[in-house]
């Protein structure tokens, strides 16, 4: 049987919305129900009491309001939205300054012949972002870059994406003191901040051993023999493979590039800052990196026409994935109007109340896994289900730091997976089904990791409880 070209490589936006329709049946064919939500004394967030689920009256969403959840959800979602707009923007404006093409094609010929010392010390330095700082969307600026990079050391856009993004997502996983899911997350099972952190530190090194090996396996292979590449055969957008293009016509490092690769290191520098003294989000960051753009382009002696022209295209060409970010929360919204959000998650955590404790660690980690599908945040997750975790491990013998670390494990290594971060490889041209088939086996061998790590914890009462 053969299938049509459109369902063989389906469009991002088709699965977006075959996933806002089944949000919609669900709210159909599942009983709804709320937990109360509280005021937590200790972290200071609205939490979910574990004890007040019950069952409320079915509010099924219709076809216009399933409809109507799209714009509700661009609404929800502006200032991601913005963030990414602006970003593009700015950066673009940098770009055109030759700054950043020099500099890479500088870095390029520097290590010539080398390239598996600076792919991994690229991927360490974004799976260190992802483990203290929680780097997410803010890796986003960078992802042209770092397939620029590797398009000019002879790999292919996959390769790129994994030294900024799948480093950053498997730093995030196995986060060492990322404030966003481990600090929420103790503050509410009221474990002592960032405690553990021996064990999680191990955990790290298992996680990004195992995907250093994962990508330069591929990143080897794909150098060696093009056709397998994932992207083989896959034909872009017309004009889409110039903005990754290096203009070698602008390979000199000019004192005003220095000064602009500068400013923007400074930037950078300025954002890590920012998030770990200031907890900066994406209005914060925003603003910084608009003012590097603005400033780059007036040192480089832009006038205004050509300054905001840059602005424009930058802009417009991240329109796809900044668009499908509304499209995305839209689920959330009728899964949250349907009263079946809450029914999801106590689901999940049912099966809990019915494992010993040797089990349980695990039940919890795939647990975690599954509602992460349906909250994408981390923050957001830790609140909706850790007061529910918490108790339960109290029940089932399990320690409090290792419900924690079952939370972090569910929480992060399933978004390389998820339908949600689709809009991340937009900002890379790679196909969702095609990187569904190639990132199963390191979600695979993560997930594997991550249960036998969770396993290990629950048998040595990680704590101190």
């Amino acid at each position: 049987m053969r299938f049509p070209e459109w369902l063989k490589n389906p469009h991002g936006y088709f699965i977006i919305s075959l996933l806002i329709l089944l949000a919609t049946l669900a709210t159909w064919t599942l009983p709804a129900g709320e937990y109360q939500r509280v005021k937590d004394p200790h972290s200071g967030k609205t939490v979910v009491d574990p004890a007040s689920y019950s069952l409320v009256e079915a509010q099924p969403v219709n076809l216009f309001k399933m409809l109507q959840a799209v714009p509700t959800g661009f609404r929800q979602s502006a200032g991601i939205i913005a963030f990414v707009f602006l970003i593009a923007g700015a950066i673009q404006i940098v770009r055109a300054t030759g700054a950043l093409d020099a500099g890479i094609i500088a870095a390029v010929k520097v290590m010539q012949g080398r390239d598996t010392p600076l792919l991994v010390c690229l991927m360490l330095l974004f799976a260190l972002l992802g483990a203290f700082f929680g780097f997410a969307e803010e890796t986003i600026p960078l992802i042209p870059l770092g397939v620029a990079m590797a398009l000019a050391l002879g790999y292919d856009r996959v390769v790129g994406f994994h030294l900024v993004r799948t480093a950053a997502w498997v730093g995030f996983a196995g986060a060492i003191m990322n404030p966003f899911t481990i600090g929420v997350a103790q503050s509410i099972a009221e474990v002592p901040l960032y405690s553990g952190i021996a064990y999680r530190v191990l955990c790290f090194t298992v996680f990004f051993l195992l995907a250093a090996w994962f990508i330069l396996r591929y990143a080897a292979s794909c150098k060696r023999d093009p056709s397998t590449s994932i992207l083989w055969g896959y034909k872009e957008e017309e004009g889409e493979m110039s903005k990754y293009e290096l203009d070698y016509s602008m390979q000199e490092l000019t004192p005003v590039r220095k000064l602009i690769l500068l400013l923007l290191l400074a930037g950078v520098g300025i954002q890590v800052w920012g998030v770990i003294r200031y907890e900066w989000y994406t209005t914060e960051i925003s603003a910084l990196f608009l003012g590097v753009g603005l400033l780059a382009g007036i040192i480089a002696r832009m006038n205004p026409t050509q300054l905001f022209r840059e602005f424009v295209n930058g802009a417009k060409g991240v329109t796809y994935g900044a668009l499908i970010i509304g499209f995305a929360r839209a689920i959330v919204v009728i899964l949250e109007n349907g009263k079946v959000l809450d029914t999801i998650v106590y689901g999940f955590a049912m099966p809990l109340a019915h494992v010993g404790a040797a089990g349980a660690g695990v039940v919890m980690f795939l647990v975690q896994s599954g509602i992460n599908f349906f909250i994408g945040s981390g923050s957001g997750q830790a609140a909706a289900t850790m007061p529910i975790m918490t108790p339960l491990a109290d029940l089932v013998g399990v320690t409090r730091q290792t419900a924690v670390l079952a939370f972090q494990f569910g929480d992060g290594i399933t978004n390389m997976f998820y339908p949600a971060m689709i809009y991340y490889l937009a900002f890379a041209d790679i196909p969702y089904d095609r990187w569904v088939r190639h990132i199963a086996k390191l979600t695979f061998l993560l997930t594997a990791a991550g249960a036998l790590l969770v396993a290990v914890a629950a048998w040595m009462e990680y704590g101190p409880f």
